[in-house]
């Protein structure tokens, strides 16, 4: 026990310099090779951990289940503008620009204490669980260059003093600790509550959500952290047939306001800004079959952005005299809706063979998509695959693939000296701006039964 909490403190210190993107859909290699699917699908222990605790009394012995992932995501941003000729007409400013971000580690955990004479069982989970991250570089072919090309020239990334964010960086880690009590308060039925401990932090050049300056613009952010708290609830009922019903609530996770630092262009000291942002509450329910052949799991889920801090605004902060002063409000995301799906088939011995495929309606559309820029959420659906080999009795490995297919989404570019009555954004006449994205993942597992 001791040796094993000695492990957690050091996966925590590695975990918090994870980077993800958006939520993950999955917690460790086995959970995440089948889409996610776990409300009702006790597979492991990170995966039981992470979707439904109240499923860890089915565990007859102790587990750890160690995972880490090679996480690699590949944005790109579109945008285009009208801009006089000099003689009464027009002409088109255009340009495509790629993520320069490089791959990231991404480790999880879990451990399930598991006492075969004993109605409790413990557990203990540390997750990156949400991240996001975009490296988009400074448009350096400007209409005031000599060879200026209008066909190559990516407008929102235009110098901060001709109307463009200049670099766009961004990079958004969240990690969360559980510790879990689930106890079988009649047979084949589960309850568990686990209290949740967390840590983010965020690094965003330019600032957004500051006022610019009227003399030197927007700030570039230094990376600021924050602790947050929360909980998790879920129910689960085994039958004797096989057949698995789950279900969980996370609640919003809590944080301190973080405060950010950070310069401008010219060097010098930018005032703080204090910016709230939460975590949504999550809603999962599932329906699981498992028999000697195949696992079988279905889950549905519920992300409340609508009704989180960070999350919920969006458009431009209006001052007292009762005009935009040019700070972000939030992202405005919309909620999502998700569905996993996931197969393990057990037909040859020791190998176990995974499906997943997981679908979830996009957080960013045309409304906020602009203000999403720092942060693409984009993918809708995702296909995975794994294969595990039980060394021995007491040891398993696993590996995992995910890719998620390419997400779009198309908007406009938004100003607020264009705002209307009817227009409160200030969208850009004949401007356009589309994000794209793709996801791949390669995940390596272990599992280890401990203390038999």
């Amino acid at each position: 026990m001791k040796n094993l909490l000695s492990l957690l403190a050091i996966f925590v210190t590695i975990s918090v310099q994870a980077q993800t993107g958006h939520i993950l859909q999955g917690a460790g290699a086995v959970n995440f090779s089948m889409g996610g699917a776990g409300t009702a699908l006790p597979v492991d222990a990170a995966g039981a951990l992470q979707w439904n605790p109240a499923s860890i009394t089915t565990f007859q012995n102790n587990e750890l289940s160690l995972s880490v992932a090679y996480f690699t995501a590949a944005p790109e941003v579109y945008a285009k503008v009208l801009q006089p000729d000099g003689q009464g007409g027009f002409f088109t400013i255009e340009g495509l620009t790629e993520d320069e971000k490089g791959a990231s580690p991404l480790p999880t955990l879990g451990i399930v204490f598991a006492n075969p004479d004993s109605k409790f069982k413990f557990g203990i989970s540390a997750f990156g669980v949400s991240g996001f991250g975009v490296d988009f570089p400074e448009t350096t072919n400007l209409p005031t260059s000599p060879d200026f090309d209008p066909s190559n020239s990516n407008p929102l990334l235009y110098p901060q003093s001709m109307g463009g964010f200049g670099r766009l960086f961004s990079e958004y880690q969240l990690m969360q600790v559980g510790i879990t009590g689930a106890y079988e308060v009649a047979e084949g039925f589960s309850v568990a509550v686990s209290p949740l401990f967390n840590y983010s932090s965020l690094e965003i050049k330019p600032v957004p959500i500051a006022a610019p300056s009227p003399e030197l613009g927007y700030y570039l952010g230094d990376k600021a952290s924050t602790l947050g708290y929360g909980f998790q609830a879920a129910l689960f009922y085994q039958t004797e047939m096989g057949l698995n019903f789950g279900l969980t609530y996370k609640s919003p996770q809590w944080f301190k306001d973080m405060e950010i630092d950070g310069k401008y262009l010219d060097g010098s000291k930018a005032p703080t800004t204090n910016f709230s942002m939460d975590f949504p509450s999550i809603i999962s329910a599932g329906i699981g079959f498992s028999n000697d052949m195949i696992d079988l799991g279905v889950d549905y889920r519920f992300i409340n952005y609508e009704k989180t801090d960070g999350f919920e605004k969006s458009g431009w902060v209006i001052a007292e005299n009762g005009y935009p002063n040019g700070a972000v409000a939030g992202f405005g995301w919309k909620n999502v809706h998700v569905v996993a799906l996931g197969l393990q088939y057990k037909g040859i011995d020791k190998v176990p063979i995974r499906l997943g495929y997981t679908y979830n309606t996009s957080p960013v559309d045309e409304s906020n998509l602009f203000f999403s820029t720092p942060a693409t959420a984009i993918i809708q659906n995702a296909v995975q695959a794994g294969i595990g080999y039980s060394i021995n009795d007491q040891l398993a490995v696993n590996l995992a693939y995910h890719h998620g297919l390419e997400g779009e989404v198309k908007g406009q570019l938004f100003n607020p000296m264009f705002i209307t009555p009817d227009d409160p954004l200030g969208k850009v006449p004949e401007s356009e701006l589309i994000a794209r994205m793709t996801t791949d993942m390669i995940i390596l597992g272990l599992t280890y039964g401990f203390g038999k």
